[in-house]
């Protein structure tokens, strides 16, 4: 037979006094969030929460959030997290960060953590919600990619409008064969309708070949750009969906012979630091990134505060920023 495990075992796995591990279940508010939090992590590792400290335990605040992301090498989730991390700490909470790796597996984990109350809420950067069994309304925020979920609140931003601008301003410079660089995501859906939509605006023709899509890396960035110019047709400059795709893109630019924007602009899109440093430097589509993540994980501490809230979206506004890699195209 398993033993089972007493409030002495929670109380020396803790490290701290039986009272405390007591006032822990029955008076949370009593006793400090790290000891809390100490206590609730050994009653759950020995499986302990008998009668009414069970009810305790399972109904306490943690003040633990879940951070979703699907690539935790990505630079563009950095100044999200940050801004995040600082709203959570002015009210008491901390991050966990789930590298999800874009795998349903590893969602559904970290989905039964909210499930079983091993945390309070959920923030999700990756445009979906994991199964969660909870009763009322789900304490997620969404970020970053689009959702769709009416159920669930969100911040983000226009993709197809901020797009849009950046193709316009590259149309308006004079460039006609613009390609399109993606990745696998639903924002690239919406930023590959705003390149198609500032081409219809201007009466230009899509070329079906200088449209490529993969993951958001710098990796791909290069192949894709690569496999755009040997098609043998004339690209005078590239639009691409974030900035480490752009910065790929611009290697293979250079490889080729080419010059930047002498003879190939290149736009990004996110304005992660490093685009302030690539030579030259990478014009971009910024993305407010730090108030997406304050934004979002505001409005889950007053969700996960009132679970009788409406879900609601907050657009931000995106910034073309003018670097040098772009310019009007060769004569």
């Amino acid at each position: 037979m398993i033993k089972k495990s007493s409030i002495q075992d929670v109380a020396k796995r803790a490290g701290v006094s039986i009272a405390t591990v007591s006032r822990s279940f029955q008076y949370p508010d009593r006793v400090a969030r790290k000891t809390r939090e100490l206590v609730t992590a050994a009653a759950q590792e020995l499986n302990y929460a008998p009668n009414a400290q069970a009810r305790s335990l399972r109904t306490s605040k943690t003040s633990l959030v879940v951070t979703l992301l699907p690539e935790i090498g990505n630079p563009f989730f950095s100044d999200v997290i940050r801004g995040a991390e600082r709203v959570a700490k002015q009210h008491g909470y901390s991050l966990l960060l789930g590298d999800t790796q874009n795998g349903a597996e590893y969602e559904e984990r970290y989905g039964d953590m909210v499930s079983s109350r091993q945390v309070d809420g959920m923030l999700t950067m990756i445009g979906r919600v994991p199964p969660i069994r909870t009763e009322g309304r789900l304490p997620v925020v969404n970020t970053c990619e689009p959702i769709n979920d009416p159920d669930i609140s969100s911040v983000t931003i226009d993709n197809v409008a901020a797009f849009r601008e950046g193709v316009s301003y590259l149309i308006a410079l004079g460039h006609e064969h613009i390609a399109f660089i993606g990745g696998q995501s639903k924002s690239t859906l919406a930023r590959e309708q705003g390149y198609k939509d500032a081409f219809a605006a201007s009466g230009l023709t899509i070329r079906p070949k200088l449209i490529q899509a993969g993951e958001f890396s710098i990796e791909a960035g290069h192949r894709a750009a690569n496999l755009i110019l040997s098609h043998g047709i004339p690209v005078t400059a590239f639009a691409c969906c974030s900035d480490e795709l752009a910065i790929g893109a611009m290697q293979a630019v250079k490889e080729s012979g080419r010059s930047v924007p002498r003879d190939v602009s290149v736009l990004g899109f996110d304005d992660i630091a490093f685009s302030k440093y690539t030579d030259p430097p990478l014009s971009t589509v910024a993305q407010p990134r730090d108030q997406m993540g304050s934004e979002a994980m505001m409005m889950l501490i007053q969700l996960m505060n009132d679970r009788t809230l409406p879900p609601r979206t907050l657009s931000l506004r995106t910034q073309l920023v003018i670097r040098g890699t772009t310019g009007a195209p060769p004569d």
